[in-house]
């Protein structure tokens, strides 16, 4: 398994759209978590642009985007772009 680094961009003139589906997005990536594949996912914390980073385990990028094509941000469009890139991080499990 090779893991990822998926990043969000968010339009934030969708901040009220994200907010009412942000707990159906977030009990997705805790399904996905509990089932091995996501590491870690948050938003930035900052005053730069918005979106989030999330880490991911899974075999191919192939494999992420069919994981990320099931989220409910992704879903109802309101993550403006992404990227998908090999990550040869170090996480402590």
């Amino acid at each position: 398994m090779s893991m990822w680094a998926i990043e969000y961009r968010y339009d934030e003139a969708q901040d009220q759209e994200r907010a009412e589906v942000r707990p159906e997005h977030r009990a997705y990536l805790a399904s996905l978590m509990d089932a091995g594949v996501m590491l870690a996912y948050g938003r930035f914390d900052d005053d730069g642009a918005p979106g989030a980073l999330l880490l991911a385990e899974a075999p191919d990028a192939d494999a992420v985007e069919a994981y990320l094509a099931e989220d409910p941000y992704m879903r109802a469009g309101l993550v403006g772009s992404h990227t998908v890139r090999p990550w040869a991080g170090v996480v402590r499990r």
